[in-house]
């Protein structure tokens, strides 16, 4: 365990993927979704394959006894991917940033309802709170009256994406929850780029186009970012306890403000910014909790049992 590592490993991750979005976000509308899940995710599978080849874990992530399996967790993150970035076109960076950060919220439900995981009122409680930041953001999306005070039925679709995307990447994050017990984190890795990839191609008869010089440079930087941003998440969790690197997700926040600002000029409405505060509140309650439960089953099992 190296704890200071473990958070500058996620740090520098969610740093990546926040580029990665900024980066997807300028593309907008130029460019077809699919063609940018497949620059995403190819250039994302040559980054994994090399860095395990280097490592020596090459062979283990290409081993697997679930093939099925990782395709389902393919498709249920491609279709998160497609949706995220058809989002990013529309919407602002940090709205759609702190739109995404419904997911958690929508995994602890999932976890109870599909791998039966006991959820306490505790927790229940902050999926609710977590839920109104949501609602606070997406309402003005949702008032007919507001579109023309800056909210455009683009940025509507957007947010609508946006949420649904939340909802495909929690599912994703249940599927990999499955393949964990039996699956390498290697293999997840791999597998999920390569799926992503062959659904990016599937979409080249659908009006790919020839990017320019420029255009080309950000659909390889977004894979490449999200290649090592994905190793760096991974390597985050080795090195250090998931409930003390797991808040640290939430700077993705910040880097999506600031390059939003710097980068498109957008300035969030103030929704944006009490919706994102009780999204990230809720979130950080989430995770002391599960730090608290995590403690106390900790001192259980080594507590002796009666009458020792």
């Amino acid at each position: 365990m190296n704890v200071v590592k473990g958070i500058l490993f996620k740090l520098a991750s969610a740093l990546m993927f926040a580029v990665m979005s900024a980066l997807v976000r300028w593309l907008g509308e130029a460019v077809p979704v699919g063609q940018i899940v497949f620059f995403r995710s190819v250039f994302a599978v040559l980054a994994v394959v090399i860095i395990y080849a280097m490592t020596g874990e090459l062979a283990a992530a290409l081993r697997t006894g679930r093939p099925l399996g990782h395709v389902g967790r393919g498709f249920l993150g491609v279709a998160g991917m497609f949706l995220s970035f058809a989002a990013l076109a529309r919407l602002p960076l940090a709205e759609a940033t702190a739109i995404s950060f419904a997911g958690p919220f929508i995994t602890v439900a999932l976890a109870a309802l599909l791998l039966k995981e006991r959820v306490r009122i505790y927790r229940w409680s902050a999926v609710g709170v977590g839920f109104v930041g949501v609602v606070v953001m997406l309402a003005p999306h949702l008032d007919v009256g507001h579109l023309s005070a800056g909210h455009t039925p683009a940025q509507t679709v957007g947010a609508l994406l946006a949420f649904t995307a939340a909802f495909s990447n929690a599912a994703a994050v249940i599927q990999t929850r499955r393949l964990t017990d039996t699956e390498t984190t290697s293999a997840i890795v791999l597998y999920f780029s390569l799926v992503c990839a062959v659904v990016g191609l599937l979409t080249l008869p659908f009006g790919w186009q020839a990017p320019t010089p420029w255009q080309l440079t950000a659909l390889i930087s977004i894979g490449v970012l999200g290649g090592l941003g994905h190793l760096l998440l991974t390597e985050s969790y080795r090195h250090a306890p998931a409930s003390l690197v797991a808040p640290f997700d939430y700077t993705a926040i910040l880097w999506a403000f600031l390059l939003g600002y710097a980068v498109f000029g957008e300035v969030p409405v103030k929704v944006v910014f009490v919706g994102a505060g009780i999204v990230v509140a809720a979130g950080l309650f989430v995770l002391w909790r599960e730090r608290q439960l995590g403690l106390r089953r900790a001192r259980e099992a080594e507590s002796p049992p009666p009458g020792a």
